[in-house]
């Protein structure tokens, strides 16, 4: 196979500078200078989505920054932002930011517990939340956050509030704290949501984000060009949608904001985007809710036939050679079905941009070979957040791209991924020991991903350092490649593999909502809730074809040996999984300890 040999470090080609001034607020100024009347945001108004220009971008926030400075916020002070993605969040950010303060987001699903964790880790002085319900979680523990002297709530004029009391303070102070912004000055703290533990405030500075921006455009190359139109649903508290953000500001694209998750298909036909980030589940749920709609429309068979065709279409464009018969079925399909699907994400979509998790290859093969390309990177919080990324020139399916200009890769003899570049962070806030932890003597970040480079340097991960499971036999096990096997099946919503010291491996399976009432019309069983057909044999033969397809991936002492459908799936709510859809482990763990210890009962020694 090409690109099969392996090496053990990669460092990403050219380099990205940054003069000692340079700060996060400079390209908007930029624009708002150059062409006040460029139309850099749009929200939804109604029916249709409404324009923000540049210039007025700019003087929202130099006025909302005027009014936190009314507040006393000072700079390296930190300020907390607790909503979902909307214009609101980028306006607010770049104001905090242009006081010289430090913007602490907070995601709107986190619990009171973690909002008062993170406001009193933070020492925020000021905090926004998006609602009044969010606000009351702040309400809670209002007592014991005593430095935290103001609070807002976004859907009760908190912006024209604020705008007003921005009157109050000279421009020219303002422009006093703007030239005193520096590449080292810490530009936000993000608390991880973390699999583990209490969550930890990454310190990532101006210099961190802005150069790991510059970074990705460079990689990207020209497939970004100004003419684009973005459209965000993303949290901005995560990372990825922040860096992706602000690579559209700094070249000019036009940015939608998404209003709800719901609303996202209805919004990609109004806004038609050119290109989108996105994480491996939604594109898991758009391929999904295609299949079932094919299947409850009689066209269950041609949607399959469809499907083996893109991928097989991907698969031998990739080796550089397609033959005639591909191309015929490719192009038939094409009318019959992907031209279709290509409406479903706006008709216009060139490219996605995919991080956060792996996404299944067989998967990004089908997006390919319908004509939407996946460029699938990776990285962490704690990186701001792309180390790599595949690019529309150099794009390698099944791998997460090259390392970005600047930064190194390295594998270590244990297999585990180790960086260096100008996009690590500085450390974890008040928290030296964790910091100290986080990098090698030498000064590499350990990233606790397992993984391998070809000799081209594209990354594949591999496992999780931490999630590697030994069976009582002694056997190593990486998790994740089953559990993206088992996840393709499209009844499946979720899985869990379990196994720690035990005799053999085994899974948690979760059911797809929307899959289930096809499958339950189809099987006569329409009405019936999930929870009474846990133990249905029909249901069990259909997640045991996953199973078997996760296990032709791996030895026999990998397999899984037995499985058990649960009757809820994981949630956010239950701190079952993170914001950006990752498995809390430890958490599933505990809520489901006795039907782990059910599936072990009666077992015999493994091989």
């Amino acid at each position: 196979m090409s690109g099969s040999t392996q090496t053990k470090e990669m460092v990403g080609q050219g380099q990205v500078t940054l003069a000692p001034y340079a700060h996060l607020l400079q390209p908007l100024f930029e624009h708002a200078r150059k062409n006040p009347d460029k139309p850099l945001f749009s929200r939804r108004v109604g029916d249709r989505f409404e324009p923000l220009t540049a210039g007025d971008i700019a003087r929202t926030v130099r006025r909302l920054a005027r009014g936190l400075m009314a507040l006393g916020v000072e700079p390296g002070q930190r300020v907390a932002l607790m909503s979902k993605t909307r214009v609101e969040w980028v306006l607010l950010d770049y104001a905090i930011l242009a006081t010289g303060a430090t913007t602490v987001p907070i995601y709107e699903t986190s619990s009171a517990d973690q909002v008062e964790w993170i406001l009193k880790d933070s020492g925020a002085v000021v905090a926004f939340f998006e609602t009044d319900t969010l606000h009351s979680l702040y309400r809670q523990s209002a007592d014991r956050l005593p430095a935290c002297r103001h609070t807002f709530v976004i859907d009760q004029a908190a912006l024209d509030h604020l705008q007003q009391r921005g009157d109050e303070v000279d421009e020219a102070r303002l422009e006093e704290r703007l030239s005193g912004l520096r590449t080292d000055k810490l530009a936000t703290l993000i608390y991880t949501s973390g699999t583990t533990g209490r969550p930890r405030g990454c310190e990532l500075t101006h210099a961190n984000i802005r150069v790991n921006t510059l970074q990705v455009l460079a990689h990207a190359g020209n497939v970004i060009t100004e003419q684009d139109r973005t459209f965000l649903f993303l949290p901005l508290a995560h990372a990825l949608a922040k860096i992706l953000f602000l690579a559209a500001v700094e070249k000019g694209n036009t940015v939608a904001f998404a209003t709800s998750p719901g609303k996202i298909t209805e919004e990609l036909a109004m806004v038609r985007p050119t290109w989108f980030g996105t994480v491996p589940r939604v594109l898991e749920k758009v391929f999904q809710t295609a299949q079932q709609k094919a299947e409850s429309a009689g066209k269950g068979r041609v949607f399959d036939l469809a499907t083996n065709a893109a991928i097989q279409y991907s698969r031998e464009r990739s080796q550089g050679r397609t033959g005639l018969l591909t191309r015929l079925q490719h192009a038939v399909f094409d009318r019959l079905v992907f031209r279709t699907l290509r409406q479903v994400l706006g008709g216009q979509l060139r490219f996605v941009v995919s991080g956060g998790g792996p996404l299944p290859e067989r998967l990004n093969h089908f997006y390919n070979g319908v004509g939407v390309t996946v460029l699938e990177g990776y990285g962490m919080t704690e990186t701001s957040p792309v180390l790599t990324l595949n690019a529309d020139t150099a794009n390698r399916i099944g791998t997460v791209g090259q390392p970005l200009a600047g930064t190194t890769v390295r594998i270590a003899d244990d297999g585990e991924i180790l960086v260096k570049g100008p996009q690590v962070f500085v450390g974890y806030w008040n928290n030296p020991e964790a910091t100290q932890r986080a990098f090698t003597p030498d000064g590499w970040l350990q990233t606790g991903d397992l993984g391998s480079l070809d000799e081209q340097g594209f990354l594949r991960i591999t496992g999780r350092k931490k999630e590697i499971l030994v069976t009582a036999a002694g056997k190593n096990v990486a998790p994740g490649p089953l559990e993206d096997r088992i996840r393709e099946h499209p009844l499946v919503s979720q899985a869990m593999v379990v196994g720690e010291g035990k005799p053999f491996v085994s899974a948690l399976v979760t059911i797809d909502v929307g899959a289930f009432s096809n499958w339950a019309r189809k099987n006569g069983k329409d009405g019936q809730p999930l929870e009474s057909l846990v133990e249905d044999k029909a249901l069990r033969n259909e997640v045991s074809q996953a199973i078997d397809s996760a296990n032709r991936s791996v030895s026999r002492a990998e397999s899984i040996r037995k499985f058990v459908i649960l009757p809820h799936d994981f949630t956010i709510e239950r701190n079952e999984l993170t914001p950006s859809l990752k498995v809390r482990r430890h958490v599933v763990s505990q809520h489901y300890a006795q039907v782990i210890e059910h599936l072990y009962e009666r077992a015999g020694g493994g091989d």
